[in-house]
Order: structure tokens, then sequence, then C-alpha cells
């Protein structure tokens, strides 16, 4: 059994003039992201432990969606152990506060209301078939014209989309 320290943070001295904003910036936007996911764990009709703030935090931290390993990875550090992911992981999806997508034979995990530069709402994302490196793609590269025979699903919007090949990495 091996424990991971975290890298040891470069020390401010809050007195100086320079850093002291930008420090106090720092901890006012932790402060607030904290209280946006209590927010949004309890709007789910869930308890809120410091395990689904982590979970959530390392998801806000990515720009695709993750795996449970991919997450517990992250975590372990913290000292949370996989099988606390994995039901976080599950129960968040299922209260809709994440998404849950089979992308590249594994379930991945994002954030269903994201910021920045990654969209909010469903995106379809691309799944290299060699390497299995998952990529969200913009909502608006892909687009698809529901014709007579088409699925409701597809006249709703309701629906998934992945577009698997060779990322340029493997080509």
């Amino acid at each position: 059994y091996v424990k991971v320290q975290p890298a040891a943070l470069p020390s401010v001295r809050l007195s100086d003039p320079a850093t002291s904003g930008s420090v106090e910036k720092m901890r006012t936007a932790k402060k607030d992201e904290r209280e946006a996911f209590v927010a949004m764990i309890r709007n789910a009709g869930l308890r809120v432990t410091s395990s689904r703030i982590a979970v959530l935090n390392t998801l806000r931290e990515t720009a695709v969606p993750l795996s449970h390993a991919d997450v517990a990875a992250q975590l372990e550090h913290l000292g949370v152990d996989r099988t606390t992911v994995y039901r976080n992981l599950i129960d968040l999806a299922e209260a809709g506060v994440l998404r849950r997508s089979d992308v590249g034979h594994t379930w991945r995990f994002e954030l269903t209301a994201s910021q920045d530069e990654h969209e909010a709402g469903h995106h379809p994302h691309f799944v290299c078939t060699d390497c299995g490196k998952v990529a969200c793609l913009p909502s608006g590269a892909v687009s698809l014209k529901a014709v007579r025979g088409s699925p409701a699903a597809l006249k709703r919007g309701n629906l998934e989309i992945q577009l698997r090949g060779l990322c340029d990495a493997c080509t």
C-alpha cells in the first residue's frame, strides 16, 4: 500500500499586497464553486458529502467525460475509495446531475450543466477506435435531419451521438 501525498503548494505571504488579492479571489472562487456543488446535490434530493463534492470537482476540472477508473485515480490521494466513487457516480447520474454515456466500451461521466469550454446539454463525442481516447465535439459539429421513417427520438433530439474513427495521434 502506497500513500500518495499531494504536491506541496508554493508558499505565499498573505501580507504581500501583490499576492493577497489573488489569494482571496482564489478562495472566493473555490467557496462559490463548492456552494454551487452543494446546491446541485441538494436540488437532486441527495445528501451532501465531501466525496460527492470531490467527484463533481474532478469532473468540473476536465473537458472530456471520465471513466470510473479515471475519477477514482484522481481522488485516491484524498482517501476516497473506488467503491465510494462508483456509488457516487451512479447516484449523481441517476439524479440527473451527471450524464452517463457508454463511450468507448466503458461508462464515462460528465456534468450535465457544464460551464466554460464544455458545452451544456447533449453534445456528440468522438471515440478513437484504436487508443480509446474520447473527445467532446461542439453541438453544431454534427447535424442530423429527421426524414420520413426516422425514429421519434431523432425528431425530438433525444439521442446520443458518437463518432468513431482514428484520432490524429493514431492515424
